[in-house]
């Protein structure tokens, strides 16, 4: 989406005509910072190489618009909150796009809940690490929790991830009843019927 002439893109990109304010009282707004780290999660390359797995993603043209993401935000469920995040992976699983239709607000502890962690694996399935001394395969789960909760250890890689699993699929379950009356109904639905698989 093109601003005005001579006016500034945010990351490049993005366009905001002045409609909404973006710092009131010499703070910046909670929804002008989401959308400025939104632009630059997919087009700041310094933001890339920090974090990788934005390689790919996009904005939609209409949320170029700060104008228009701030009318799509302000009418979703959660706005109000200000530590809620904006998310694109729940509704559609390895969604590269943000847009009005793909994104939801959502608690940081759900978010977070199904970020991938594969820095912290290496090679082997979600939720799996190989302890070279012992010569097996461990599963844990952090259950929303800062430390890592030990499920057990196993022969193979393939057993612990199908632990890992069942215990990660029946938290997210847990955390979707206990946020069931607050969260977007479609956010409800896709915990519910939220799958781990092997290659995430």
């Amino acid at each position: 989406m093109a601003g005005k002439a001579g006016s500034r893109l945010v990351h490049s990109v993005g366009y905001n005509d002045g409609k909404y304010k973006a710092i009131i009282n010499g703070k910046t707004t909670s929804i002008y910072g989401k959308w400025q780290r939104m632009l630059g999660r997919c087009y700041d390359e310094k933001s890339l190489i920090a974090k990788p797995t934005y390689k790919g993603c996009e904005v939609s043209d209409s949320f170029k618009s700060y104008s228009l993401f701030y009318e799509w935000y302000v009418k979703q469920i959660g706005f109000s909150n200000t530590n809620w995040q904006l998310d694109k992976d729940l509704l559609i699983k390895g969604n590269k796009l943000y847009s009005e239709d793909t994104c939801v607000l959502l608690p940081k502890e759900i978010n977070t809940m199904i970020v991938k962690n594969d820095a912290r694996r290496g090679d082997c399935p979600i939720g799996v690490s190989y302890h070279k001394r012992d010569g097996i395969y461990s599963a844990t789960c952090n259950y929303g929790k800062d430390v890592q909760e030990y499920l057990g250890g196993f022969d193979t890689p393939l057993e612990a991830f199908l632990v890992y699993k069942k215990a990660k699929e029946s938290y997210i379950k847990q955390v979707a009843e206990q946020y069931k009356s607050q969260i977007d109904p479609r956010a409800y639905k896709a915990l519910l019927e939220y799958e781990v698989n092997i290659e995430d």
